[in-house]
């Protein structure tokens, strides 16, 4: 079996790269920073391409501001590999050597006096050192003042996270044909990670497998626990294929379901149906957890269901913006995250739906289109 249905993405381009810098420059300016700061991360990848080998305490960091050309702070020994990177023709690149000072490089670009966002990986001793050097700026978590940063995507991202969906549904189809019961959690989760490599992941982040009681846990660790028949598995697995991200949920049964199996199971089919079909543009993002939510609490289950419906998906499978509560920014197209409720009896089954969608101009569109119905395992 392969993924061959959908064209391979096209690769980023320089002007990609360009726009992308440009378009943050901008956002930065309306929310009142100086400019933006990014340190080795997802954010750094999405901007430049480039992805530091490894992550070390030299610093590392893309300045991006109105007053000039974005610039990239890098060690000396490491310049070569960022301007390999795709986006290096769109910035400029200064270097510093061991044993000097970098804080002063990185601090004269800063304005003095600048209120800059800032990466939220970055290290507590960068941040410091820049504000030692330049005492007078303040920082913010980009999460905090720039969360929609990646948040919509452009048609190329958008067909690479068609292909990782893609990719995870043709995982599914494969794992459902092999044998659950008798066989460890950690089996199981093996042969997940196994199948999204086959269909052309470059990196797997998580293969959840939780089987009868261990279902409970969203993010339950595949364990040494035996499957069992009349289990109910969750099986939630995803990684990032073209360098964009797949995450999808299913749970099956080893044999027939439980009539309590079954209704739990159709209870969240019909709530991930109602998140789905209330999406479109100009809808709050809390709108989507609220409808999925509903019918969750209505059948008596609403204090079973405890995490948010959804979250964004990117360059990382957890990214703005998210399906919660209290998240009152509107859906725009392009924009892309999981509808994923689920119901959790603990010390006996749990039963999730996750599929990805984007919103289109009018309405939500589907990444993942395996079955939703209730599927038996041997």
């Amino acid at each position: 079996m392969t993924t061959a249905t959908l064209p391979q993405p096209a690769p980023f381009t320089r002007d990609d790269y360009t726009a992308r810098m440009r378009r943050v420059v901008r956002d930065a300016a309306g929310a009142g920073l100086s400019g933006v700061i990014v340190t080795p991360g997802p954010d750094l990848v999405w901007l430049t391409g480039y992805q530091p080998t490894a992550i070390t305490e030299r610093l590392t960091m893309l300045i991006l501001s109105t007053d000039r050309e974005p610039t990239l702070v890098v060690p000396a020994l490491e310049r070569p590999d960022a301007e390999s990177a795709e986006g290096a023709g769109a910035l400029s690149m200064i270097d510093w050597t061991d044993g000097s000072d970098p804080y002063p490089v990185a601090g004269d670009l800063l304005t003095s006096d600048g209120r800059f966002g800032i990466s939220d990986s970055a290290w507590a001793m960068h941040v410091l050192g820049l504000q030692r050097t330049r005492p007078a700026t303040s920082y913010q978590a980009l999460s905090e003042c720039m969360p929609m940063m990646r948040a919509v995507k452009d048609a190329n991202e958008l067909a690479r996270l068609s292909l990782a969906a893609e990719a995870a549904d043709a995982t599914y189809g494969e794992i459902v044909q092999l044998r659950f019961a008798g066989r460890l959690e950690t089996e199981v989760a093996a042969d997940l990670a196994r199948l999204l490599r086959q269909f052309g992941h470059e990196q797997v982040d998580f293969t959840v497998v939780g089987s009868g009681p261990n279902g409970a846990n969203p993010h339950h660790e595949a364990g040494e626990r035996v499957i069992q028949a009349g289990d109910a598995v969750v099986l939630d697995f995803g990684g990032l294929r073209y360098g964009y991200g797949s995450d999808t949920t299913r749970t099956v049964v080893v044999g027939e379901p439980s009539a309590e199996v079954q209704e739990v199971h159709d209870i969240v089919r019909t709530a991930q149906q109602a998140g789905f079909e209330a999406v479109r543009p100009g809808v709050p993002c809390q709108q989507i957890d609220r409808v999925a939510r509903e019918v969750i609490t209505k059948a008596g289950y609403g204090e079973q269901f405890i995490h948010r419906t959804g979250h964004g998906i990117g360059v990382t499978t957890h990214e703005p913006p998210y399906m919660v509560e209290g998240e009152e920014r509107l859906l725009e197209p392009g924009m892309c995250f999981s509808i994923e409720p689920g119901i959790y009896l603990a010390g006996r089954f749990g039963v999730r739906i996750e599929d990805i969608v984007t919103v289109t101009e009018s309405a939500g569109r589907r990444l993942n289109n395996t079955d939703h119905r209730i599927r038996v395992v041997e």
